[in-house]
């Protein structure tokens, strides 16, 4: 029975039903759970591992709930440094052609410790090429080996150039394949115990790149399964322009023909919803992931975020690809949440505190977990630690936590996933970060040569 004191914490963000802050308390946890919350005279005092926080904040790990892991490989492509959301897409798929299984074991490997690194404790990933023969199972098996909680989407991409879509024929799939191996990845990976470290969902990658038939097959799929189910909607101009031109609707009120809103769901960016589809997601309960870096990187424009708020949308934050946003780092998304919705509506339109809630509690709804993006008993034991004498958050005493946000990036001192430390003392503890780093130059320069 694995247990674990963390003593005398500075201070606790609890994320909590009733926001608690806690301050000089202790946390104990047994077998990746967590047990008691309180006063160290009240604990346990023996652990297999004991450790002081009497420096160091503590917040719940944070979720991401969009990202493209893979992309990592092909960051800051000079030609598209400079191009809005199809004319990126359209320089980097011939790149993404020459990708194999070792790419995608390799990307999001060093992709997940980058999250890991900032403090990030459970990821998806929307994978939805698959190219040389990889698999999600190469992602997954990154996963593992990181010791990252890991929700994997099976994306897919079947309308090729051919016949009118945007990806090149090649970057395709057969849907009836396509159908099968999603059955294939829920049998064999997905994990429906409450605190599992990898669950499967499905993610047709977009309107312009699948049939209205397999997003409708995919959802039947899900929900036989009580998955949930990904998509990109609404991410910029093009993609309403595109919308109405091929189906005569609106993003959302294609998604809702579909069967595409709901509980079950979430989608990515939404950047260009109208008040009325607001609406309709915050009726229908369907999730968003806002992407705020990524939505500046390609100028798609800003999220109405605080509009969402309004309406009750469940709202978590993600990093996007890092081609999109060139960085994995969760608190800089948060902090790029906040001041892009004070540049809309003004420095008091939204606080640290909120985007922190969204990125840490706000995440774990968006994907149906009960068990993460807070810190209390019962829950598990996935906590981000930062030491309150870093240099990024010097002088931030009156209020650390709002540090946070408006300083750094900072980096954890500590990750803690299900129990275990995936980072101890600012240093990735499961692989050998260095390692990774010079495959991962290799296989980029390798990819970028190629194409």
């Amino acid at each position: 029975m694995a247990t674990l004191l963390l003593k005398n914490a500075a201070l606790i963000a609890t994320m909590n039903d009733a926001d608690e802050e806690l301050h000089d308390q202790s946390i104990f946890c047994e077998n990746g759970v967590i047990r008691q919350i309180g006063p160290l005279d009240t604990l346990p005092n023996t652990a297999d591992k004991m450790i002081d926080l009497s420096k160091s904040i503590v917040i719940p790990g944070m979720v991401n709930t969009h990202h493209h892991l893979f992309q990592n490989l092909t960051r800051v492509i000079p030609n598209a440094q400079n191009e809005s959301l199809f004319g990126w897409l359209t320089t980097l798929y011939p790149v993404w052609c020459g990708l194999g299984p070792r790419h995608i074991y390799i990307s999001s490997a060093v992709g997940l410790a980058e999250l890991v690194l900032s403090g990030c404790t459970t990821s998806t990933d929307h994978q939805y090429l698959f190219p040389g023969g990889s698999r999600l199972d190469d992602s997954i098996e990154a996963a593992i080996d990181i010791g990252v909680r890991f929700h994997p989407t099976r994306g897919s991409m079947s309308i090729g150039e051919s016949q009118g879509g945007l990806p090149p024929d090649k970057l395709t799939e057969n849907e009836n394949h396509i159908l099968k191996d999603c059955e294939r990845v829920i049998s064999q990976f997905h994990d429906k115990s409450p605190n599992a470290m990898i669950k499967i969902s499905l993610a047709p990658c977009s309107p312009f790149s699948v049939s209205n038939d397999l997003m409708i097959q995919t959802a039947a799929l899900a929900r036989e399964n009580n998955l949930n189910l990904h998509t990109h909607l609404a991410e910029n101009y093009e993609d309403i322009e595109y919308s109405l031109a091929k189906f005569n609707m609106r993003p959302g009120e294609y998604a809702e023909s579909l069967g595409w809103l709901g509980e079950d769901v979430w989608h990515a960016h939404c950047v260009q919803l109208n008040t009325g589809e607001v609406k309709l997601l915050g009726k229908t309960n369907t999730g968003i992931s806002h992407c705020p870096s990524s939505n500046m990187r390609l100028g798609s424009g800003i999220a109405p975020l605080l509009e969402m708020f309004e309406h009750k949308v469940r709202v978590g934050l993600g990093v996007d690809g890092s081609s999109s946003n060139d960085s994995g780092h969760m608190l800089n998304e948060a902090r790029q949440a906040m001041l892009l919705q004070r540049v809309k509506h003004g420095a008091s339109a939204i606080t640290a505190r909120d985007v922190l809630r969204t990125a840490t509690r706000g995440g774990a709804k968006v994907l149906r977990q009960d068990n993460i993006g807070q810190i209390a008993p019962g829950l598990s034991a996935d906590l981000a630690i930062y030491d309150m004498q870093s240099v990024d958050l010097a002088g931030t005493h009156a209020d650390p936590l709002a540090g946070l946000v408006f300083c750094g990036p900072v980096k954890t001192k500590h990750t803690i996933i299900n129990g275990k430390f995936v980072v101890e003392d600012g240093h990735l503890t499961t692989m050998n970060l260095s390692s990774l780093l010079e495959e991962h130059r290799k296989l980029s320069i390798e990819l970028l040569n190629s194409a």
